[in-house]
C-alpha cells in the first residue's frame, strides 16, 4: 500500500505487548480498523488514517523522519532512541495509560548488595545501553555496560555480566533465573508521540480530532460517575470525599426540603472504603456508573 498524503500515518507495534493494546485504544476511540496484522499497513476506514505495522525500536525513527506523523510507543523504546540521539526529535504528546513496566538492575540472589556502589568496575548487560549509561553518568558510576539484544536474564549464568538491567512488570522472569530486583533505572508507559518538526497544516485537525478522542478514552478508564442524595449539612464533608472530582453537581429532591441529590464525575478509582465513608458522612442510594466515552 502507498503512503497517501492526505492521511495520517500512526506507528505501532506490528506484534508484541504493545500492539494489541494500541489496537484496542484505537478501536475504544472508534477507529474502525482493517485487518493487516501480518501486512505492513492497516487501514482505519471511517477516519482519514493509516497504521504502520513495524518493530517497536523502530517507531520513533519512523516518526522522527516524518514518514509518520504519529507513534505509539513505550516510554523505554522512546528514552533509549533520544539518549542515542544529538537533539530530540520526538515529543510525547500523550501519557496512554497501559504498557507500564520498569527497567531494574538485577542481580543472583545470592549476590552482595550494599548499594549503588557495588556496581563499581562491574559489567552490566542490558537491552538499553543508553538508559543504563545515562543512569550511571548521573551518579558517576565507571561500569562496563554489555549490550543484549535479548535472553538478558541469562547473561550471570552465562557469566557475561554479574548484573542485568532489564524491564520488570510481574518479576516472573526474575524469579524464574534465580534474580533479584535492586534498584529501578526507569519508569515507562506507552506513550503517544510526534515529529518535533511541525506537522502540515492539513493535517493539524486530524492530529487534534484523534487527540481528543484518545483523550476521551484514557479520561474514562479509572473514572466513574457517581450518584447520591445527601442532607445539605453533609454536603460539604461528602463532597471532600469524592474521589478526583472538581465541582459536583448538586440539585434539590423534589418535596424533601434540605436533601439533595449530587452527580460527579469522579477521576480515580472508587473504592469500597469510599462508598463506606460516604455513607458514614450522611449520603444514601449511591450510585457508581461505570463511564463510555467523555469529552473534555
Amino acid at each position: 500500500m502507498l503512503a497517501d498524503a492526505s492521511r495520517l500515518h500512526i506507528a505501532i507495534q506490528k506484534s508484541g505487548r504493545l500492539s494489541e493494546l494500541s489496537r484496542a485504544l484505537l478501536r475504544d476511540a472508534g477507529f474502525r480498523i482493517q485487518s493487516g496484522k501480518n501486512e505492513l499497513t492497516a487501514r482505519v476506514e471511517n477516519f482519514p488514517a493509516d497504521l504502520m505495522l513495524v518493530r517497536d525500536d523502530d517507531i520513533p525513527t519512523f516518526v522522527a523522519d516524518g514518514v509518520c506523523e504519529l507513534g505509539i510507543v513505550g516510554g523505554n523504546v522512546l528514552r533509549e532512541f533520544e539518549l542515542g540521539e544529538s537533539e530530540a526529535r520526538c515529543e510525547i504528546i500523550a501519557q496512554l495509560g497501559f504498557g507500564r513496566c520498569t527497567l531494574k538492575l538485577a542481580a543472583p540472589e545470592t549476590a552482595p548488595w550494599k548499594g549503588i556502589e557495588s556496581l563499581k568496575g562491574a559489567r552490566i548487560a542490558t537491552s538499553y545501553p543508553h538508559i543504563v549509561q545515562h543512569f550511571l553518568d548521573e551518579r558517576q558510576i565507571a561500569a562496563t555496560v554489555v549490550k543484549m539484544s535479548g535472553a538478558v536474564e541469562l547473561a550471570p549464568r552465562l557469566q557475561i555480566a554479574p548484573f542485568i538491567c532489564d524491564l520488570v512488570s510481574t518479576g516472573a522472569t526474575l524469579d524464574a533465573n534465580g534474580l533479584r530486583a535492586l534498584e529501578t533505572v526507569f519508569e515507562s508507559e506507552a506513550v503517544l508521540i510526534q515529529a518535533g518538526a511541525p506537522i502540515a497544516a492539513a493535517k493539524q485537525e486530524q492530529v487534534a480530532n484523534l487527540l481528543r478522542r484518545i483523550d476521551g478514552v484514557t479520561a474514562t478508564k479509572e473514572s466513574k460517575y457517581i450518584m447520591l442524595n445527601a442532607p445539605g449539612e453533609a454536603l460539604a464533608a461528602i463532597s471532600a470525599l469524592l474521589p478526583g472530582a472538581e465541582a459536583p453537581t448538586i440539585l434539590p429532591l423534589h418535596q424533601r426540603p434540605g436533601h439533595f441529590a449530587v452527580h460527579a464525575v469522579c477521576q480515580e478509582s472508587v473504592f469500597w472504603e469510599t462508598l463506606q465513608k460516604l455513607k458514614a458522612n450522611g449520603a444514601s442510594a449511591i450510585l457508581v456508573l461505570p463511564i463510555e466515552k467523555m469529552m473534555m
